[in-house]
């Protein structure tokens, strides 16, 4: 580990290390609530559209009420295409309504609204996993590996865990691309914010030249 790449790891965690939970307002536990709260996150990141646009949907939706899957459920589709519209998620809106009531009554209907219970049935094993989770509707590889990314800070048996956009994000910076050199440069913030942060600098340039300039 060059000293180099600790001084651009420590300022890309200083200047936009936070995951994106926390950005769209989720205090991330693991319990029920927050947890399907990244689901519903996951999906909508995972959609062809800004990740700020992505991110502002969900706190619209979750300020709206729908904030488990109960609450999604008994929304009316119009509420649910409302808020999606609020944060600006028009592109997709009415097929991501219908996506997310259905998904909701599923995760109730197979695992109480609890999504705890998938990662029991898993038991450590990633493809089993990821093939619950797609099982929701809309949830595609994209949407679970993002869920997966985030649930690392309280699911530790998927860490380290940098996707393929992370990754990107790390040569871009010229950090190494290897989880766990990856994970000791994200020293106490944990590989979850250091992944988050990584795929920022991947999908905006301004990011990356912003870290590059001040790590210096």
């Amino acid at each position: 580990m060059s000293a180099s790449q600790s001084a651009v790891a420590a300022t890309l965690l200083d200047r936009h290390g936070s995951t994106y939970a926390r950005e769209a307002g989720i205090t991330l536990k693991d319990t029920p609530q927050p947890l399907y709260q990244l689901l519903v996150l996951s999906s909508l990141l995972s959609a062809r559209i800004r990740a700020s646009v992505a991110v502002a949907a969900a706190r619209a939706l979750f300020h709206d009420g729908m904030r488990n899957p109960r609450t999604m459920a008994d929304a009316s589709w119009q509420e649910r295409v409302d808020a999606l519209g609020e944060g600006g998620y028009r592109r997709y809106d009415e097929r991501t309504a219908t996506q997310l009531g259905d998904g909701a009554e599923l995760l109730l209907d197979a695992h109480r609204g609890d999504l705890r219970q998938l990662r029991e049935e898993a038991d450590g094993d990633e493809q089993t996993l990821v093939q619950g989770l797609r099982e929701t509707p809309g949830m595609g590889p994209a949407g679970a590996g993002i869920f997966l990314r985030e649930a690392q800070a309280v699911w530790p048996e998927y860490a380290p865990r940098f996707d393929g956009k992370a990754r990107q994000g790390a040569e871009r910076l010229g950090l190494p691309q290897d989880p766990k050199r990856l994970a000791r440069l994200a020293g106490d913030a944990g590989p979850a914010v250091l992944a988050a942060a990584l795929v920022r600098a991947a999908l905006e340039k301004k990011v990356a030249a912003d870290v590059l300039e001040h790590a210096g």
